[in-house]
């Protein structure tokens, strides 16, 4: 009788994964096929878990180690390597997580992929600063029901869960804008200090260019800004400033044409857009302030030199 080998089995979806001892690879294959479900008259392959390799040999099973980790495929499954979310760091692999028979299909075309998003959630909630925008923006659409069904959480909990999700992603876009009114701010400081080293081109144009933003015919409005005004929560948070103009330019009966909302609700998002405005503006100003102030210490600075040399010398 052949020595029994420790050894595991998982589907090609690695959902499921059981520990077996088998003495011999069609064992492996009769074993590992009642674990994972699959039918007897089901014909399966076996292929290393992490590479793919097939295994068809008997004398190369008994020659693998302890413990290695095997994959059953069906006819038509074929092994792929283990799927990873690129969020900014490498996400949990997905045999990790403990999928629940009643909540999986068992192919994988039955899952949604803010599944696997909202399990890395319930096993840690820290993992929200490692996520990227557009995961956490997934989370955020799923309807609640399902989220709560998925982590297992009560459906208040779960409104607040996805409001501080949405408060994450608010903030990383007023960080965003701030690099990027801080950038613009910067240009036009240095813009500024090579006009006044060069002589001044007359008929140069000072209007504005916004290169690379299509205009919807019917409406007027940029195709960008009305897709982030349909779409996006807070959407004046990621418009930018032209656009955060243009919309308060257009006024409440224009966008209520174009984008079909009551006026109650137009009325809402022009004031926000307005306020936005408002506040990106302050805090331009507040760096040019903070700019100005910091020139004038510079230029002060040689005077009070040359005042103290002119005191010695009168000395």
């Amino acid at each position: 009788m052949s020595e029994l080998k420790p050894c595991k089995v998982c589907n090609f979806t690695r959902q499921q994964s059981y520990g077996l001892v088998v003495p011999s690879l069609d064992q492996l294959k009769i074993k590992g096929s009642e674990s994972l479900g699959f039918s007897p008259s089901t014909a399966v392959s076996v292929v290393l878990e992490d590479d793919g390799t097939i295994v068809e040999d008997e004398a190369y099973f008994l020659c693998l180690p302890t413990n290695t980790k095997f994959m059953l495929l069906h006819e038509k499954e074929t092994w792929a390597p283990q799927r990873r979310i690129d969020g900014g760091t490498a996400w949990m692999t997905r045999e990790s997580v403990n999928f629940e028979s009643d909540v999986v299909d068992s192919s994988i075309s039955g899952i949604e992929p803010w599944f696997y998003l909202a399990q890395q959630l319930k096993n840690d909630l820290a993992s929200i600063i490692l996520m990227s925008e557009a995961d956490l923006q997934t989370l955020v659409d799923v309807p609640c029901l399902e989220l709560a069904s998925a982590l297992g959480f009560l459906e208040s909990k779960v409104l607040n869960l996805q409001d501080t999700l949405q408060r994450v992603l608010d903030r990383r876009e007023e960080e965003r804008q701030s690099k990027e009114l801080l950038q613009l701010f910067l240009t036009a400081v240095e813009r500024a200090d090579s006009q006044e080293a060069e002589p001044r081109n007359d008929g140069s144009g000072d209007v504005d260019v916004t290169d690379g933003l299509e205009v919807d015919s019917a409406s007027g409005f940029m195709s960008r800004t009305l897709m982030v005004l349909k779409g996006k929560t807070s959407p004046e948070t990621r418009l930018s400033n032209e656009e955060l103009q243009m919309v308060v330019n257009k006024g409440a009966r224009a966008m209520e044409q174009v984008l079909g909302w009551d006026s109650e609700r137009t009325l809402a998002l022009l004031q926000a857009c307005k306020e936005q405005l408002s506040k990106r503006l302050q805090q331009v100003q507040a760096m040019q302030s903070l700019s100005s102030h910091t020139q004038q210490q510079a230029s002060t600075q040689p005077s009070d030199k040359s005042q103290a040399t002119q005191a010695k010398r009168s000395k």
